[in-house]
């Protein structure tokens, strides 16, 4: 890990954006992006989520940000110190770490066989860092080596930096510790508790324990965009989509497909012979967010229904929340496209009008192309299609 790395994904934090960072840094958008990845895997945590165009810092990036600006007001001192420059240098904190040893043991032989290295090795570590910061930090003479004025500044800015990655780190560790054991399941959020989904997730949680009881299930729910994320990026070992689409890299299973409904208020009354482009043309729609699958047959319904001129009049109301999406139509007198079967188990139920048989929700289980992962992935398979 290197500082300015770390200073980078401070300044996305504190930002709220990629390319603000990236901008404000005057590095490439795609530096900033990989700085990101790289750091959240070094700290097997999301530090960020999307909310509309803005990234918002997730709860433990929150818990960890004053570790990060501890670390980025060291990485400006450091360089205001040599170059004068407003940007931390590109220093790694191996190199930091090496040079606050040598500092500390007033000797580089003795610092080389410390650290397991060769003498010539770190030597040209501490010239590499002094050209990199920007000043001489260490006299050298025949009894040893001594820190210059600039040098004692660094070696205070390195354990600073020091201080603050090893409790960045140790909090990794101990999650890292934690979840070694446990498989990871990322899910498309269920409608509620009569939910088919909510429904299989509790049966898989209580049969998984019985069946692998020294490694526990973790169930998180999100959108279809974050679970393909999360997969990627190892957040998640498996997922469950609400789309039988998902990157060749990984291998799938459809688990089965639920049959869509236009869910609207009780007093449309009735469950057939209704004119659903008037129906659409008089109410508000009630949409979830275009990552998840849900809403990606939502679209397909809508353009086969209505006019692109129709389209454009049609009032959309965009909310990321099943249940709120729920209460619009129960109360508001909203639409929207749900799944009939789980959407017909609340007491009483909307108003549902069939939709044709080709507007059906798929439900697939996806995972990493390896044997570990196809293992779990057919244990969970089988409890999933056993109700």
């Amino acid at each position: 890990m290197d500082l300015s790395t770390l200073c980078l994904v401070h300044s996305i934090l504190e930002e709220r954006g990629i390319r603000r960072a990236a901008a404000a840094a005057g590095r490439p958008a795609s530096s900033a992006s990989a700085a990101l990845r790289r750091v959240e895997a070094a700290l097997s945590v999301p530090l960020v989520r999307r909310d509309g165009r803005a990234l918002v810092p997730t709860l433990d990036a929150e818990a960890r940000l004053p570790r990060f600006a501890e670390i980025a007001r060291a990485g400006a001192a450091l360089a205001a110190l040599g170059k004068g420059s407003a940007m931390p240098p590109p220093v790694s904190l191996a190199a930091l770490a090496r040079f606050a040893a040598t500092a500390r043991a007033g000797s580089i032989n003795a610092a080389a066989k410390s650290l397991g290295l060769g003498q010539p090795q770190l030597t040209r570590q501490l010239s590499h860092l002094e050209e990199t910061v920007g000043c001489r930090l260490l006299e050298r003479s025949r009894t040893g080596i001594s820190c210059t004025p600039a040098g004692l500044e660094v070696l205070s800015l390195a354990e600073r930096i020091a201080t603050a990655w090893d409790a960045l780190s140790a909090a990794a560790a101990e999650r890292f510790r934690r979840n070694a054991a446990t498989w990871r399941l990322g899910t498309v959020i269920p409608f509620g508790h009569e939910s088919e989904i909510a429904a299989m997730l509790a049966r898989l949680a209580v049969e998984w324990r019985a069946a692998r009881p020294r490694q526990p299930l973790f169930l998180s729910s999100t959108t279809a965009d974050e679970l393909v994320s999360g997969l990627k990026n190892r957040r998640f070992d498996l997922i469950l989509l609400d789309t039988d689409h998902y990157p060749a890299e990984f291998e799938g299973r459809l688990i089965g497909r639920a049959q869509l409904a236009l869910a609207g208020p009780r007093a449309l009354g009735g469950t057939g012979g209704q004119d659903l482009a008037a129906l659409l043309r008089r109410h508000p729609v009630a949409v979830p967010s275009p990552r998840s699958g849900l809403r990606q047959m939502t679209d397909r319904f809508l353009e086969a229904t209505l006019s692109p001129a129709e389209r454009a009049r049609l009032t959309l109301v965009e909310v990321d929340s099943i249940p709120v999406i729920i209460n619009l139509v129960l109360r508001h007198g909203h639409l929207s496209v749900l799944p009939e079967q789980s959407v017909a188990n609340i007491s009483p139920p909307p108003t549902l009008l069939p939709l044709d048989p080709a507007y059906r929700q798929p439900l697939s289980l996806v995972w990493p192309r390896d044997a570990l992962s196809r293992q779990a992935a057919e244990q969970i398979f089988a409890i999933a299609t056993r109700g």
